[in-house]
């Protein structure tokens, strides 16, 4: 995605990931993590504000900060930063609520034909994981970086 980023900071072992939004609203701190499932190579992406007092993420708010273009760029740098140390992860992630499941969608769908260039991209329906399909419901994604000839 060749979007406006922002920059971001991590540790060496590139599983959690901070940034910070600006926008009408101001500062708003973003923390990108990557947690370690009960299934092997596959991790869980968890997105959201930053609790500047506890340091954990909170993915309840709602930050309408103005730059969501940004900030989904910002995010999809931190799944190439973590594929290019874990090549093999499978990385899922869906929305803390149906709605913020469909912009995740959303998002996939509008910038498809570049992200199946880089990655595989499973949807969750029913149980069950199929090829992403555009103006399908999911209830979650799976994503993994393809293997470089």
């Amino acid at each position: 995605m060749k979007l406006p980023k922002y920059p971001l900071a991590s540790g060496d072992k590139l599983q959690t990931f901070e940034f910070i939004s600006e926008g009408h609203k101001g500062l708003i701190h973003k923390l990108v993590q990557y947690k370690q499932t009960n299934i092997k190579d596959v991790y869980n992406l968890a997105f959201g504000d930053k609790d500047l007092t506890t340091g954990e993420i909170d993915d309840t708010v709602i930050s309408n900060n103005g730059d969501s273009e940004k900030v989904l760029a910002t995010v999809v740098a931190t799944i190439y930063a973590f594929t290019d140390k874990y090549p093999y992860a499978w990385i899922y992630a869906t929305g803390s609520t149906k709605a913020r499941t469909r912009l995740y969608r959303m998002g996939i769908t509008r910038y498809l034909p570049e992200v199946v260039t880089d990655f595989e991209v499973l949807g969750e329906k029913n149980d069950d994981w199929e090829s992403f399909r555009i103006n399908v419901e999911y209830g979650g994604f799976l994503v993994r970086r393809k293997k470089k000839n």
